[in-house]
């Protein structure tokens, strides 16, 4: 409640208030302005507006307080009826990408302060500060992600709504690797891995955008397709530019469009899991993308391995040719 009261009095300091409802006001010292006021009947001014503190006070009716009491006192509203209103009048909230590009931008803030982010990366295999900082990779350390975005103009009500936060405030991200995901130039979601107990995956609700990394590869007459984005951040990493992820192994219809849109072939490098899901699902995949004309074959990885853990445990990009070059229609 009091963060939603400060950045309401943020958005719209009090004189501008005043001045939007015809207030007429002049100049009577550094910090002040003087006027007929605006809640009783006078024929001399003294009604005052300090712009410093953000408060008024008439001398004539012996009322006083900020931007909220005001509005109580001029429209007859209780406390919270006053915020509500206000919420509607003023500007309009920011936009849903401006709140996810300023929470990806806090979240690469404290990579850098977060030594156990850090270290999980090199595990990973993601330890090259260029490519960390091409891919907008950050940490969610938790607990000072809601300050930081009221205090940029965000309500905790948006916040919410955005899955940004939960109901008590905390951040859905908390202690995870933050990549963004971008449709166009636009962030459109971000995408946490957990570096601790909790469940490894997790994105925010709504839209997770086209394929990843789409935008650099679309031209390219061979692609590489994987599940997930150490697995791209590892191919990265080997040298493989020709690079895009599916994030996760069943393709919605945007990402299948992207892939059938221009004669190219696809490698398919899904995970070789104890239960064969991922290779069910390229193997799925090669018939979907081949009754669009589109030639695609699998590539069979070492069992039990994924891209990443591939090249963590000793792999490189010449072996990983060597599989391209293997790899079955």
């Amino acid at each position: 409640m009091g963060e939603d009261v400060e950045r309401i009095k943020r958005r719209t300091p009090l004189l501008d208030y005043l001045r939007q409802h015809n207030w007429k006001g002049r100049q009577a010292g550094r910090f002040e302005y003087v006027g007929l006021c605006p809640l009783h009947k006078e024929s001399q001014p003294s009604f005052y507006v300090n712009t410093r503190k953000n408060v008024f006070y008439c001398h004539g009716c012996g009322q006083g307080g900020d931007l909220i009491r005001f509005v109580q006192l001029s429209r007859g509203l209780s406390f919270q009826h006053s915020l509500a209103s206000l919420d509607r009048e003023i500007a309009p909230e920011a936009s849903s990408d401006l709140v996810l590009e300023q929470a990806a931008a806090f979240y690469q803030q404290q990579l850098d302060h977060s030594p156990e982010a850090t270290c999980y990366l090199k595990q990973r295999g993601v330890h090259d500060p260029a490519l960390i900082q091409e891919l907008g990779i950050g940490y969610a350390p938790g607990g000072t992600l809601r300050r930081y975005l009221i205090a940029q103009g965000h309500s905790f009500d948006v916040l919410l709504r955005r899955g940004l936060i939960d109901a008590r405030g905390a951040d859905a991200l908390f202690q995870r690797i933050v990549f963004p995901l971008h449709q166009g130039q636009h962030i459109v979601n971000l995408y946490g891995r957990s570096i601790g107990a909790a469940f490894a995956h997790r994105f925010l609700p709504g839209c997770k955008g086209g394929l990843y990394g789409w935008e650099k590869v679309h031209n390219c007459s061979e692609v590489i397709l994987v599940e997930g984005l150490f697995d791209y951040a590892a191919l990265r990493h080997a040298g493989f530019s020709n690079v895009t992820c599916s994030l996760g192994t069943h393709l919605n219809t945007d990402q299948l469009r992207q892939l059938s849109g221009g004669a190219r072939i696809v490698y398919i490098a899904f995970d070789d899991d104890a239960n064969r899901s991922g290779q069910q699902a390229a193997e799925q995949l090669v018939r979907r993308l081949a009754a669009h004309h589109i030639a695609a074959r699998r590539v069979l990885l070492p069992e039990s391995h994924d891209p990443n853990s591939f090249f963590v445990q000793g792999g490189d990009a010449d072996r990983f040719r060597s599989l391209l070059e293997a790899a079955q229609l």
